[in-house]
């Protein structure tokens, strides 16, 4: 069990150390991961992300805490958290101690030029992945059109809201696309 936890802090580790831009960036490299190492099926790593964004938090630490406590108790929240808030602090640390010369370097300047660009495909490729998952299955699933269409209906239905209501509370769809879930599901 020791040494599964330790593994389980190296893998959030890993995430925390080579994800910039937020949250949402480190989904592929979470599921690649976690689904990698049998923690969860693709399919409970795309709940977890639904939870994680429904709670109050960062992203990254609910993630990690979920994650951690579905596959060893405290203990594993513990140390996932721990794993995916470590990196970040200790470069804040270094950052800090010699930002002056860090800054200044062309190399680091020249890497940090495409961090930006290479965010947005990350996120933009966690939510393909996501919007996949939740209507299709899995890619698999997208390949031979083996579409889940209350999912679909959902997906269409909370999207035009979105439109419609242009400065809606993300809460409020959060809500309603779970309301529609559970009628949906419940009737068909």
């Amino acid at each position: 069990m020791l040494i599964e936890l330790i593994q389980l802090f190296l893998i959030f580790f890993k995430i925390g150390l080579f994800t910039f831009g937020g949250g949402y960036a480190m989904i592929p490299l979470i599921r690649n991961e976690v689904v990698g190492a049998g923690y969860l099926s693709i399919v409970q790593v795309d709940q977890f992300i639904g939870i994680a964004e429904s709670t109050p938090g960062p992203f990254a630490i609910n993630i990690a805490t979920f994650v951690g406590y579905n596959s060893f108790g405290v203990w594993g929240s513990i140390l996932a958290t721990l794993g995916v808030v470590l990196p970040s602090f200790i470069i804040i640390i270094l950052i800090a101690i010699f930002s002056a010369k860090i800054l200044k370097s062309k190399p680091v300047r020249y890497a940090l030029s495409w961090i930006n660009p290479l965010t947005v495909g990350l996120i933009l490729s966690a939510g393909v992945s996501v919007v996949i998952n939740a209507i299709f299955g899995s890619i698999e699933g997208l390949v031979a059109f083996n579409t889940d269409y209350i999912a679909l209906v959902i997906f269409g239905l909370v999207l035009v809201v979105s439109f419609v209501f242009k400065k809606i509370n993300p809460i409020w769809l959060i809500i309603l696309s779970g309301i529609l879930g559970f009628i949906g599901y419940t009737i068909f």
